[in-house]
């Protein structure tokens, strides 16, 4: 999902993994992209945390985006994205998880997480991710997506709450689309495109986009991934 921003000439990138392979990987793939440099790493909850109140405090451009391991020793990535996002609210989180793992990512959806990766994902998709949590967006990989909604404790029933025009409204959320996106297609201002996706959750019982665009794929109204 979107809210409209547009992609920066260049994508500041930090990845926070207890394994150096992980992150000597990533480091290699992110430096072949021109509009992608990687800005910093860390090995735990604790170091990214620290690293990032330190830039800001230098006054330090920091990170558009970290990519996040879910299961690390210490401070878990659950919380770090929950610490993250709530003290440094530009900053977007994707989380990196095993397919064992998949679970976690149910909880970090109340740490606002903007994306939800397996460690085995090819280039594409991780650029996709980072694209997609700088504009606002949230990247769900289908496999995480269908086991994930499987887990969804949010009402069904709250589906039968929503008007036409908010049903519409939640599948173009599940889409990716942006508030600015939603309103050119339905042909109203963007000002009340924010609001009816402001009813669309608030309906549902929801916090995010991202739980949105889960309860869509779960019931049918669009496809995972």
């Amino acid at each position: 999902m979107s809210n409209g921003t547009t992609l920066p000439e260049v994508i500041r990138v930090m990845v926070v993994d207890d394994h150096a392979i992980v992150r000597r990987g990533l480091l290699a793939y992110i430096s072949t992209i021109p509009t992608f440099n990687m800005i910093g790493e860390a090995a735990s909850g604790e170091q990214a945390i620290a690293l990032l109140n330190e830039w800001h405090t230098l006054g330090r451009p920091l990170p558009h985006v970290v990519l996040m391991d879910l299961q690390m020793p210490g401070m878990g990535g659950i919380a770090a994205t929950e610490a993250i996002t709530r003290t440094h609210p530009d900053v977007k989180v994707v989380a990196l998880t095993s397919f064992g793992e998949a679970e976690r990512v149910h909880a970090a959806l109340a740490a606002d997480a903007a994306g939800y990766l397996l460690k085995d994902a090819d280039p594409e998709e991780v650029a996709m991710a980072i694209r997609a949590a700088v504009t606002g967006g949230v990247h769900l990989n289908p496999t995480i997506a269908r086991r994930l909604t499987r887990r969804m404790t949010a009402p069904t029933g709250g589906l039968t709450s929503l008007t036409v025009r908010e049903r519409e409204i939640l599948i173009l959320i599940a889409e990716g689309r942006s508030n600015r996106d939603i309103a050119g297609r339905l042909t109203i201002s963007e000002r009340t495109a924010r609001t009816h996706v402001s009813n669309v959750l608030a309906k549902l019982q929801l916090t995010s986009r991202t739980q949105a665009a889960l309860l869509a794929i779960r019931e049918g109204l669009v496809p995972p991934g």
